[in-house]
């Protein structure tokens, strides 16, 4: 009986976070300054996907101007890419942006609801920390100028 055993690609330990990851599906989160290692076609590069993406782009040219037409599909291809990997971190960005907003709408109405729904009749009288108004966010009151007082 012939048993394989399975290889994983991380040999890391998993330090103190008792063996649970914080990316989801083993994926990292990616923002628009996350640094790539590409192996393309005949050479390494090494920069954002905005990078990548203009990097192999012009090597493309460069390949289809000396008329070698397989390297610069394959350039174009690894373009490509990259081209759609900031596609899809622009979308994952709109996406958080839009929750966020969402979830500061509700507290925003949680807010209100709490300010005009006061048991006692008073709107804002005896709020918790948590549903006072953000800073910036309450009216501001109207400030009357001062007589001067003389001294005499």
């Amino acid at each position: 009986m012939n048993v394989k055993r399975m290889r994983t690609r991380n040999h890391r330990s998993t330090g103190g976070n008792g063996g649970s990851s914080r990316h989801l599906n083993g994926q990292i989160p990616m923002n628009r300054n996350h640094v790539f290692d590409s192996h393309g076609p005949d050479v390494r590069v090494r920069g954002t996907a905005q990078q990548l993406f203009e990097k192999y782009l012009q090597h493309g040219r460069d390949a289809t101007s000396a008329g070698d037409r397989v390297a610069a599909e394959a350039y174009f291809q690894h373009a490509e890419h990259y081209f759609r990997i900031m596609n899809a971190m622009a979308q994952a960005a709109q996406q958080g942006q839009q929750e966020r907003a969402e979830r500061q709408q509700a507290v925003r109405q949680q807010r209100m609801a709490a300010v005009g729904h006061d048991e006692d009749g008073e709107h804002g009288a005896a709020q918790p920390a948590d549903m006072q108004p953000v800073r910036g966010e309450e009216p501001q009151p109207d400030i009357q100028p001062q007589p001067e007082l003389s001294e005499g």
